[in-house]
């Protein structure tokens, strides 16, 4: 499946709700695809900003290249407190809109864009999310097999993503042979059940 990159800029965000009731709000992000927490890219905290943080930090994710189905990118902020880190708010962008009208060429020029920020699991907005985006050119598997052929080997015609990948491993050295045990099994013992007084 052909893939591309995205760099998201996190630049800040304005009027959050305050989930500290005691402290000041130390806010960070996680930004990562919706469905695949193994994407999970965290933004450093800002300390000093409160409810109105700003970050200036940028993470690369990796997304299908069609953005077809149901896919999204989603940015949670949260707050670090000493009994546990709180959800803050959460923007969830669809990658039908960071894709739309995207060519298999890396985009010259970010984006931004502000989102409104929502309470975790609703539609109540608390706040706005100020971020940019910059998309990296299509990345086709074959292609970039060939192109990249496995150290030591010739790249072969129509060879997949993931046989190129799996080439390094067929020459690999054999297993040790297998130690025998030296004297024979020892017989089966007879078990008596447990009497209950």
């Amino acid at each position: 499946m052909a893939s591309r990159t995205v760099d998201v800029t996190l630049v800040s965000a304005r009027d959050l709700r305050d989930v500290n009731l005691v402290s000041k709000m130390e806010v960070y992000a996680v930004v990562y695809l919706a469905g695949d927490p193994l994407s999970k890219q965290r933004v450093a905290t800002d300390r000093a900003g409160g409810r109105d943080p700003s970050w200036n930090a940028t993470v690369r994710v990796t997304v299908p290249a069609s953005g077809a189905g149901s896919g999204a990118l989603r940015v949670l902020l949260r707050t670090e407190r000493a009994l546990g880190d709180r959800d803050v708010g959460e923007v969830i962008i669809p990658l039908s809109e960071i894709l739309s009208g995207a060519g298999d060429e890396p985009s010259t020029e970010a984006k931004l864009r502000a989102y409104k920020v929502r309470k975790v699991g609703s539609s109540k907005a608390h706040g706005v999310l100020n971020l940019s985006y910059k998309l990296g050119g299509v990345i086709h598997p074959d292609a970039h097999a060939q192109q990249h052929p496995a150290v030591g080997e010739p790249a072969a015609a129509g060879q997949g993503y993931l046989a190129a990948a799996a080439a390094p491993y067929a020459s690999a050295p054999p297993l040790p042979p297998q130690l025998s045990y030296p004297y024979p099994c020892p017989p089966p013992t007879m078990v008596r059940p447990l009497r209950m007084r």
